[in-house]
């Protein structure tokens, strides 16, 4: 567990047993302290890709579907505008990236607006 997320592991540690200073123990009983930390704790996530407990996944689609009941019957939701955006992504995926354009001139700027407004 030391050579998967050292930090990971003196954090949890740290939080569920207080022990700040786990080299001052027998490597036997922190291995054995370290197998008994909870399912949710940092060190357990790293091997199965996870950032976030189940717990946390579930409270986040919890609050989607209530915002998007609530959502629905609003005059927005009744005409499919300015739907809520998803916790559950932004925890899971992170936020939506921006394509972001950039120009070297302003010509270059103008062509591409002239196209834009054509449609093209």
């Amino acid at each position: 567990m030391i050579k998967a997320d050292e930090d990971a592991l003196i954090c949890d540690l740290a939080q569920t047993y207080q022990i700040f200073n786990y080299r001052s123990y027998p490597a036997s009983f922190i291995a054995t302290l370290a197998a008994g930390l909870p399912n949710d704790s940092r060190i357990k996530f790293k091997p199965m890709g996870q950032e976030h407990s189940l717990s946390d996944s579930l409270l986040a689609l919890s609050v989607d579907y209530l915002s998007l009941i609530w959502w629905s019957k609003t005059e927005d939701g009744q005409n499919n505008r300015n739907r809520p955006q998803s916790v559950f992504e932004l925890i899971t995926k992170g936020p939506k990236e921006k394509e972001v354009i950039g120009f070297n001139s302003g010509e270059e700027f103008t062509e591409f607006w002239n196209k834009y407004v054509e449609g093209g």
